[in-house]
This record gives structure tokens, sequence and C-alpha cells, in this order.
């Protein structure tokens, strides 16, 4: 009797219900995920950039086109009232550490000094 030998491409993903499943081929490769908050960021930069342009006229019409409340649209734009030294950390920042609620105490604080890299969440340094 002969020996077969085969090589055979496999990876283990995940189904519709977060199941494991065998699935045939090589499994993609990983990306470097950009943190949320970062994307938030950006998000929000994105939204005023159209705001200030005329593209679209309001946070309302920013949430009826994207499918979210007004007040989702808010708190991510809010992000743009913390320090630009914070600002700039967020989208340069590699960690998945730092969660948007944890800024919101900084959103609220209007002035700039009071909103320090010190007073900012753990992971934003």
């Amino acid at each position: 009797m002969k020996a077969v030998e085969r090589e055979v491409q496999f990876h283990v993903g995940r189904g519709a219900k977060s199941e494991k499943q065998v699935r045939k081929g090589a499994a993609k490769p990983v990306r470097d995920k950009v943190p949320r908050i970062a994307r938030l960021m950006a998000l929000a930069i994105h939204f005023d950039r159209l705001i200030r342009e005329g593209k679209v006229k309001d946070y309302a019409e920013i949430a009826r086109l994207g499918g979210v409340t007004r007040a989702r649209v808010t708190q991510v734009m809010n992000l743009l009232t913390l320090a630009p030294a914070i600002q700039e950390e967020l989208l340069l920042s590699r960690h998945n550490s730092i969660s948007e609620r944890s800024l919101r105490r900084s959103v609220r604080t209007a002035a700039w000094r009071s909103q320090s890299m010190e007073n900012a969440p753990a992971g934003v340094h």
C-alpha cells in the first residue's frame, strides 16, 4: 500500500453567530486595526469639513444619511472640543485602550488647560 501525502490549506473563522467554522484556503492577513477612538476622531473631523463646505446642512442631516441618531452624531462631534494635543494623540495612537466613553468627561470641560494630558484617561499620553 502506498502512502499519499496531500497539502491542504484551511483556517478557522467565525460564522454568522460568532461560531467557529473551518474554512478552505489560507486565512486573510491580519491588518493592523486602527483604534476605534482614532476612527471616531477622524470621522468628527470629516463631518465638520462637510458642514463647513456646505455639503451637508447640519448634524440632523448627517444623522439621517448615516442612519444614526442626532445624539450619536453630537457625541462624535464633541470630540472636536478636546484640546488639539489630545486630538492629535488620539489620531496617532495605536492603543485600543482608550474608549470614547472615558473621554466624555474631558469633552464636557471647555477649557483646554483643564483637559491636559494628565486629566486624560490612561493610555492617552
